[in-house]
């Protein structure tokens, strides 16, 4: 990747690749961590959270290249065949924020060697320890590398999806939506590429998978009651406080996606989604107005309140009730409610005429 710089700052993230060490690797990423959190205020949302993806993608390729050698290094030898290192989740669309928990996997080779299984999963244990160590909380839905069900041989993804793809309940759903977002970050290319034009023919081949995926898309938290107020948590530590990720983002992300699959968007990117659909639907002003909605969604996560924890980065998720009685917040943050409680309702209208069409 070629280094990025800022006008605004010294920040040039190519400096990552660079990084002889976990140790040296680490110091780098709060060095521009630091940076980007003092360039927050005077960059557009999306172009600032393009460098923080940027920042987490070298941080991630070269955890990778580090991982290998200290493996080397402790007499494990090299990989025996090729893999490839990809991400899901927010890291997926490249909308992390600078204190996103890890969510990615491996696609391993076909290729026949008898040390590969025991090799890959030393690998992929070793691999989400260093990106803990590095600042990443550990995936609480368990979507690791270090995970039997996110770490297999290009074939053994194959059965997975197919498999996944023939079970209509919740949690199969769950996972096909999640490998939607999948992106290449660094190893065999070719894995990523073989393992995507799989998917997309799962997709395609499974026309009942759109209903079922709408119906988990349609499934989220009350935003605003009756009367158009924002709706906080009620009880609990977060009482009065408003969910971010669950109130506001992932719905619009979820929408979006199921948007795309519609129309054959292959973009991962939220952002990217939607912009392809606004040229497949051009003056549809619903689009436009959940693109506004989107990116305050970013600029929500962004802000929320975040601590370091024995040496991990991780975000309460939830805008503290003080924020919420500043006018101008809970004016962008109604708006967006509004928009997605409008493509909400579009969406059950969706759900329930392809309902009445099933047999």
């Amino acid at each position: 990747m070629e280094p990025l710089k800022s006008e605004s700052c010294d920040l040039d993230l190519g400096t990552i690749a660079y990084a002889n060490s976990r140790e040296e690797l680490r110091s780098r990423r709060l060095d521009c961590q630091e940076q980007l959190q003092e360039m927050f205020a005077d960059m557009p949302i999306g172009a600032w959270s393009a460098l923080v993806n940027e920042m987490h993608d070298l941080i991630a390729a070269r955890a990778v290249d580090i991982c290998e050698r200290e493996l080397e290094e402790a007499g494990y030898g090299l990989p025996p065949v090729s893999y490839a290192f990809v991400v899901f989740g927010s890291a997926g669309r490249r909308e992390s924020t600078l204190w996103s928990d890890q969510d990615n996997g491996l696609i391993i080779s076909d290729e026949p060697d008898a040390y590969k299984e025991a090799y890959f999963q030393i690998f992929g244990q070793r691999l989400s320890d260093l990106f803990e160590y590095l600042g990443y909380e550990k995936c609480k839905g368990k979507v690791m590398c270090s995970e039997p069900l996110w770490r297999k041989t290009l074939d053994g993804w194959k059965t997975q999806l197919s498999r996944w793809r023939n079970d209509f309940s919740w949690e199969p759903v769950r996972y096909l939506i999640i490998a939607t977002d999948m992106r290449y970050i660094s190893g065999d290319r070719t894995l990523s590429e073989s393992w995507k034009a799989f998917f997309g023919k799962c997709l395609d081949e499974t026309p009942e998978l759109a209903i079922a995926i709408l119906r988990n898309t349609v499934r989220h938290k009350a935003t605003l009651n009756l009367l158009g107020q924002v709706v906080t948590e009620r009880f609990g530590e977060h009482a009065g406080d408003f969910d971010v990720k669950y109130g506001v983002y992932i719905p619009i992300v979820n929408s979006v996606r199921y948007m795309a699959l519609q129309q054959g968007v292959k973009e991962s990117s939220t952002l990217k989604r939607l912009e392809r659909l606004m040229v497949l639907d051009g003056g549809n002003m619903l689009l436009e107005n959940v693109q506004r909605a989107f990116l305050t969604a970013l600029m929500l996560r962004s802000t929320a309140p975040h601590r370091e924890e024995r040496g991990i980065f991780m975000s309460s998720g939830y805008i503290p009730q003080k924020e919420l009685k500043k006018r101008p917040l809970m004016y962008e943050l109604r708006e967006s409610l509004t928009v997605v409680r409008r493509t909400h309702r579009a969406l059950q209208r969706q759900l329930r005429f392809a309902e009445r069409r099933r047999p």
